[in-house]
């Protein structure tokens, strides 16, 4: 069967950036299982692994805008030091929890520190970065009644096989 709408396909994969540093990989992992068509996975390699059977192994590219987007300079800002919590122990890198001005949660990341402010980026910490991936399909299977149920909105009828 090939990695069509509404199939489950099983990957591993080995993510780099373009200095080949390792930023993520499912090697000694459980291979990564997801739904196709749904947006579980970045959009880039959703489109690169469609029409693959399981055996076939890819290596592909994957533009900032078509993994976790470009970096969008509105989510950087510096806040005063304290509006953090009291007694924090602050480091650049560290990831925080924040609240959005309608009340959403969003994952921040502090990426500078004075004595007086802290500055936050909300971005993707892949966010701007071309994705090198190297990915082998372990596995391709229809979608049961229950995982198509499962999507929002639903994903209408499930993955046929190859004749």
């Amino acid at each position: 069967m090939q990695i069509i709408k509404n199939a489950i396909a099983s990957i591993h994969y080995t993510l780099k950036n373009d200095e080949g540093v390792i930023l993520d990989t499912s090697e000694g992992r459980d291979p990564l299982s997801f739904h196709y068509g749904v947006g579980q996975i970045i959009p880039g390699l959703e489109a690169a692994l469609e029409g693959k059977a399981a055996g076939e192994s890819i290596s592909v590219r994957i533009e900032a805008k078509d993994g976790y987007g470009e970096k969008n300079e509105e989510m950087i800002q510096t806040i005063p030091r304290e509006h953090m919590p009291e007694g924090a122990e602050l480091q650049v890198g560290m990831q925080l929890q924040a609240q959005t001005p309608d009340g959403q949660a969003q994952v921040v990341t502090i990426v500078g520190l004075t004595n007086t402010d802290v500055t936050l980026d909300g971005n993707h910490p892949l966010a701007g970065v071309a994705l090198n991936f190297a990915v082998e399909v372990v596995e391709v299977r229809k979608a049961t009644e229950e995982e198509l149920a499962s999507v929002p909105g639903g994903a209408g009828e499930s993955a046929e096989e190859d004749s």
